[in-house]
């Protein structure tokens, strides 16, 4: 007798196959909108970061210049220029080192400032040396240090000059001047207001010792031959408006996409023109709100930054002033002693 064998029952098992178009499209959808929530706070976070190290390289230029004043008695002349009518001992200088290079002793640079003969010209130095910068100039918001060295017109003749809606003259490239690389950055010192004028005039608030601001343009003595010791002393006592309510130092415009491009990106060892390492402020050259500015910006105060601009005070205090400030207002606090306190106005 034979014994049949039964099958063994056939159990089905469910499978998963892959995504179907639809899922997957799903799928993609829902992260692209993840990351785009968390994309704005991520660039927040970052600008936040930058804005921090902005005030930081604020403070570290405001504590140098004072460090500088402690040891000098007066802080920093921004640049030599001499007058039209300044005696023969006070004629000499216009194109040397301006006050950012005299401060780095103070910044712990003391190898890179003996590289500098500050009675000789801006042009005269090496490439290395006029190109060697410091992370402390340069505003993350805006560049980082290896982006930090630009070309532009050196101060050989002939340069052509242009005037802005201020009044303020400023070079512009001519085909034959000389083309040199250099440092460019975007911290400057307070120069002042325009209230000496900006006329073709030796009362000129560009030339030595007319500036309201604090570091100001100033005679060199030329009695050994050169450029010498600077003779226009602003000092503590200089600034009878107050050490908090007086600006020392803040953010220079630059405009958008113009980085490293002369005369908008200037060089800031380059003492031949006043604006490469100063602004000034007040009526006709409000902070500017426009980071395309290509006009009076060049002359003025500006950030990459939203809403305002960072300044150091004369007391080492920094503060964010809005875009909109009233530009009389600004005028008083760019002016060391025009006896107008907007300490008030400050947030």
């Amino acid at each position: 007798m034979y014994r049949t064998s039964h099958p063994k029952p056939i159990v089905a098992v469910a499978s998963r196959g892959a995504f179907t178009i639809v899922e997957l499209l799903v799928s993609i959808t829902i992260i692209l909108v993840l990351v785009g929530l968390l994309l704005p706070s991520i660039q927040n976070a970052r600008e936040s970061a930058r804005v921090a190290q902005c005030q930081s390289n604020l403070h570290q230029i405001s504590l140098a210049t004072e460090l500088f004043h402690e040891t000098y008695k007066a802080y920093p002349p921004a640049r030599f220029q001499p007058r039209p009518d300044s005696p023969v001992e006070l004629q000499c200088g216009g194109e040397e080192a301006t006050w950012l290079v005299r401060i780095m002793p103070f910044l712990e640079q003391v190898a890179r400032a003996k590289q500098w003969d500050l009675g000789q010209s801006y042009a005269s130095h090496a490439d290395a040396v006029r190109n060697g910068n410091l992370a402390v100039y340069c505003c993350p918001s805006r560049r980082t240090l290896k982006q930090a060295v630009g070309q532009g017109i050196g101060a050989t003749p002939p340069i052509d000059w242009t005037r802005l809606p201020c009044g303020c003259d400023v070079p512009i490239r001519f085909p034959s001047a000389a083309v040199l690389t250099g440092a460019v950055g975007d911290y400057g010192g307070n120069h002042g207001d325009l209230s000496p004028g900006s006329f073709g005039l030796p009362t000129d608030f560009y030339y030595g010792g007319n500036g309201t601001g604090i570091i100001i343009s100033s005679h060199a003595d030329c009695r050994t031959g050169r450029p010498g010791d600077w003779v226009d002393r602003i000092s503590h006592t200089s600034v009878t408006d107050g050490l908090s309510n007086t600006i020392l130092t803040g953010e220079m415009h630059v405009p958008l996409n113009k980085l490293r491009e002369a005369t908008f990106d200037a060089f800031i060892f380059s003492g031949d023109v006043v604006f490469n390492s100063t602004r000034v402020g007040g009526p006709g050259v409000p902070i500017v709100s426009d980071p395309r500015d290509q006009l009076n910006g060049l002359v003025s105060w500006g950030s990459w930054h939203l809403g305002g601009c960072q300044f150091a005070f004369a007391d080492g205090s920094i503060h964010l002033l809005s875009n909109t400030i009233d530009t009389e207002t600004l005028s008083y606090l760019c002016n060391r002693y025009d006896n107008q306190v907007s300490r008030e106005t400050i947030p």
